[in-house]
């Protein structure tokens, strides 16, 4: 099977590419002092223009203000998986026109950029605030301008001046989507875009994306993630095994849009349940796929797979990042999408199909009763894998890497569980019931790979940069326990693995994984050839002698860049906050936060004319100037 689908017809793209020129595509909002967006703007660039804050003078920069994100009032409940909460917060700000707005754990705000002075806020009962962020819709034709936010399974509008719920909007101000998202919408003009959050047992069932218009709250349109009858992709489900399926749902933080040409690109999850496939037999389209949408209609455009019938849950959790690069003497819009399985895609985002190349390569075969891997894995011809995708017993860590204790415990894990890895793709190993011990190894694991974090672009470089981790996952199929006398095949089997499933081993209070350094790693790719610029090691265990601690640490969210040439990144477990050189890896300054910044950063000009840079780590925004 092809790795992409475009309804237009035409070959694959395989060209030795020129620098990029940097042009922005889709980016409506301000470009100066304000941060309007989750990732700044349609694009999804990560990118700002502002530049008083440079590589000469970053490591001056000193903590300015914060603003406590913990609830004041009994913790509300009903968020679900991935909901709301202060105490663990992953919200990204956003500044526009000189105010600042966020959710903190029970409640919406509105600050004051320069000073942390609170102007408003907005108290949630029944439910709590998305902890990842709050989407701006400008105010227009006698509207005014509104804060769109979820809570649960309610679609909320503010009037963002007073904080008050905006009555035009749906009911009183809201609308029930009825199946949840977790994160922020996209407003575009009168569309607003919203994901869903449909893990087993959710509320509301099948997770498909949808758009609400976003002065009235009326439903636009809704796209089958699970094609039905008659769609593109319907084939690749084996019988009825797309009736009522969970998953393939539109979770992401944030979407990113091509104004130019109206397309809205989704990125989709694995089929439910994740691990076992045997009832879902094909490639399960659309599942681990970027779905491109025209933004008004919600009518399919094209969409490109990265893995055929997954078994891992290593979806594309974050939409891609658009720019433009430079082939045969014209500009070429691309896109680059980065994956939990550790592979980046870089393709033509008005087609769908590969610049960089991708094979079809074939993969280890599953020995699971009743499963059916998929006998082949789209995998880019460039750029290379940005984490770690394989294992070879000369790969365990060391007494010399890392510590005796240590070396020993990983060493013990792999004996006594029988963990062997088969390259990428490795499936789920099977125990029938009285066997050997006999456990998959699979790298990434669950959390990848990059993650939701996405990749930040620089227009003057052209590079793309993209935070990643290592750590593996082990486990193994094995009968359900409920279905002890139904057939192999007409259940659904457990997974489960040591300890807590990943590949790694508690030390002095921290996991450390159990293959050699790198555990993570902030990595800049030149986005027009596909090839590494440089990469480091991102983050540091303290545990460890000082000469061995840096070895990249665990971390999900991802990096900004500005025009001022200077790259901001947090996320780490190492609780630190940085900044780097975008042209060299460079690191310039770094700051101990005081709990992990697991957020993307943000940088704004404030009214008294200083530049900022801000953070959320845990449940406190964090805020930095030059003095």
């Amino acid at each position: 099977m092809r790795s992409w689908m475009n309804c237009c017809g035409g070959a694959a793209l395989s060209v030795l590419l020129a620098q990029s020129g940097g042009a922005q595509p889709g980016t409506v909002a301000a470009r100066g002092a304000d941060w309007p967006m989750y990732r700044h703007d349609l694009a999804g660039t990560g990118y700002s223009p502002l530049v008083q804050v440079t590589a000469k003078n970053v490591a001056s920069l000193i903590q300015v203000w914060t603003y406590s994100l913990q609830s004041d009032a009994p913790a509300a409940s009903g968020a679900g998986r991935g909901g709301a909460g202060g105490v663990n917060s992953e919200a990204t700000p956003i500044v526009v026109d000189g105010v600042m707005y966020l959710p903190a754990a029970n409640r919406i705000v509105a600050i004051q950029p320069d000073t942390g002075k609170e102007l408003w806020q907005y108290r949630i009962t029944g439910a709590a605030p998305s902890r990842r962020g709050v989407a701006y819709a400008p105010g227009a034709g006698g509207l005014p301008s509104r804060i769109i936010f979820t809570a649960g399974r309610r679609l909320i509008a503010l009037n963002a001046n007073t904080g008050t719920p905006f009555a035009g909007f749906g009911t009183n101000g809201e609308v029930d989507m009825v199946v949840p998202y977790n994160s922020v919408p996209l407003v575009y003009k009168e569309v607003l875009v919203v994901g869903a959050n449909s893990p087993p047992g959710a509320i509301g069932g099948v997770g498909n994306p949808r758009a609400f218009d976003s002065r009235t709250g009326v439903k636009l349109w809704e796209f089958s993630a699970v094609p039905q009858p008659g769609d593109v992709g319907h084939e690749t489900w084996e019988g009825d095994s797309w009736k009522g399926r969970l998953g393939v749902n539109a979770w992401p933080f944030y979407f990113t849009l091509d104004e130019q040409r109206g397309l809205v690109y989704v990125p989709l999850a694995s089929p439910v349940p994740g691990s076992y496939g045997g009832d879902r037999k094909g490639a399960n389209l659309f599942g681990n796929s970027v779905v491109a949408l025209d933004v008004r209609t919600g009518k399919y455009r094209w969409h490109f797979q990265t893995i055929h019938h997954d078994l891992w849950d290593a979806d594309p959790p974050a939409p891609p990042g658009l720019f433009d690069i430079v082939r045969n003497d014209r500009i070429e819009p691309a896109l680059a999408l980065t994956t939990k399985s550790g592979y980046l895609y870089i393709l033509n985002r008005e087609t769908g199909r590969p610049i960089l190349g991708v094979d079809e390569r074939p993969v280890a075969k599953s020995d699971v009763p009743g499963e059916v891997a998929f006998p082949t894995q789209p995998i880019p011809v460039k750029p290379p894998p940005l984490a770690r995708v394989a294992f070879k017993l000369e790969d365990l860590v060391t007494a010399a890497d890392t510590t005796p204790e240590h070396a020993a415990a990983c060493k013990d894990l792999v004996e006594k569980n029988g963990v062997y890895n088969a390259g990428p793709f490795t499936p789920w190993a099977y125990r029938a019931e009285g066997a050997p011990p006999k456990t998959a190894l699979v790298f990434p694991g669950g959390l990848g790979g990059a993650n939701w974090g996405g990749t930040a672009y620089d227009p003057k470089s052209g590079y793309l940069f993209v935070v990643t981790q290592d750590d593996g996952a082990l486990g193994w199929i094995e009968k359900s326990r409920s279905g002890a006398a139904v057939p192999f095949d007409k259940v659904t089997p457990d997974r489960t693995g040591p300890g807590r499933g990943n590949f790694d081993v508690r030390i002095g209070g921290a996991n450390w994984p159990c293959q050699k350094p790198p555990w993570g790693r902030l990595i800049a790719v030149n986005a027009s050839t596909g090839d590494f610029a440089w990469q480091v090691p991102l983050g540091i265990t303290d545990g460890l002698p000082e000469s061995k601690q840096r070895t990249g640490r665990p971390a999900m969210a991802g990096a900004i860049v500005t025009a001022g040439g200077v790259l901001f990144v947090a996320s780490t477990d190492d609780n630190r906050f940085r900044a780097f050189e975008p042209a060299s890896g460079k690191e310039l300054w770094v700051t101990k936060l005081e709990r992990r910044g697991n957020a993307d950063p943000i940088t704004y000009q404030g009214k008294n004319g200083k530049q900022y840079v801000a953070v959320v780590a845990t449940d406190t925004l964090t805020v930095y100037a030059l003095p």
